[in-house]
């Protein structure tokens, strides 16, 4: 049992070779101590080592690492599911704030624009947003928030910031009906701002043009002549923009020179308007404009006039007196 033993355990025995074996290898364990702090061999040799080893952790390591990696892509992948998910309805509700946004500032633009025409022209204007606008087979049309109740009436003036919309066709309670322009039943008399020349200016078919029909053959007339408001019929005032020419060709009938022109105004895209309201259709038609003769019963002017004691007297001037039955041919006896 004891033999046993020593020969199980021989460095521990007690005879004097189990010490010395002791001894010699604590003094090997010594050396090579040195050796690996001076010269890194046993380094080098746990460097290889290592490489060896390590492919026989990282395959016991694999079931562990797997598992970890399939939970972790799980909970990242509805993670990030949940973070996708807020950032397109962050995404869609910041494009709508955004458009928006911009609508607004355009309006406001649009807004400014009709401001700084009222402040420049000085007018008596209303500012009136549209409600509707009817397009229908030769109808050009829009509806306006206001009527008779907000002082609308029929024949007035409607212009935007760029130039002149149409007039007023209808008239209710609280909204209004525009005819523009393009309307095939609308005409606006108009001159030529570069030549002077004066023409009307009807509405069109396609609702998207002004037809100048009548212009005669002599006529200086060029492809980007501005159209302004002539004044002429007392509705629309002299010098508002109305258009510009497209095109000039001879009319069929060969007579006259046919024009087309785009209108100046924003037909399309016009969200708000200006009525003019010093500018109201007449109750009636214009009244008959009488001949005009020399008066029957005024004295000549007071250049022509004899001076008489009484007019140095401080009287009234001939030209200020009545006249009297005894006169002949307007001078006094």
């Amino acid at each position: 049992m004891a033999r046993a033993r020593d020969e199980s355990s021989p460095l521990f025995a007690g005879n004097a070779a189990g010490t010395l074996r002791l001894i010699f290898y604590l003094a090997l364990a010594m050396v090579l101590m040195v050796l690996d702090q001076r010269n890194g061999w046993l380094w080098r040799l746990r460097y290889g080592a290592a490489a060896v080893v390590e492919p026989v952790y990282r395959l016991a390591g694999l079931p562990a690492a797997s598992v970890r990696t399939l939970s972790v892509a799980f909970a990242d992948r509805q993670r990030l599911t949940e973070q996708n998910q807020r950032l397109r309805e962050d995404l869609l509700l910041a494009n709508a704030k955004l458009n928006r946004m911009s609508a607004v500032a355009e309006q406001n633009q649009h807004l400014k624009e009709l401001l700084d025409t009222q402040h420049s022209l000085e007018l008596n204007v209303q500012l009136a947003h549209v409600i509707d606008v009817d397009l229908g087979a030769y109808r050009y049309r829009l509806t306006l928030n206001l009527g008779a109740r907000d002082g609308v009436k029929p024949g007035q003036p409607v212009i935007d910031a760029h130039g002149v919309m149409g007039q007023i066709k209808e008239v209710l309670p609280t909204t209004s009906v525009v005819m523009l322009v393009t309307d095939p039943a609308h005409a606006v008399p108009v001159v030529i701002e570069r030549s002077g020349l004066r023409t009307v200016a009807y509405g069109s078919r396609d609702g998207g043009q002004l037809t100048l029909p009548n212009i005669p053959l002599a006529a200086d007339v060029r492809v980007g002549d501005r159209l302004l408001t002539s004044g002429l019929g007392g509705r629309f005032p002299s010098g508002f923009p109305v258009g510009e020419i497209t095109a000039v060709a001879p009319a069929v009938t060969g007579m006259f020179l046919m024009a087309q022109a785009r209108p100046a105004a924003d037909i399309d895209r016009s969200e708000d308007v200006l009525l003019l309201h010093d500018q109201a259709e007449p109750d009636g038609p214009p009244a008959p404009v009488k001949p005009m003769g020399p008066p029957r019963d005024l004295a000549p002017p007071a250049a022509e006039a004899p001076i008489t004691p009484a007019s140095k007297a401080g009287a009234l001037p001939a030209a200020t007196q009545l006249p009297t039955p005894a006169t002949s041919g307007g001078v006094p006896r």
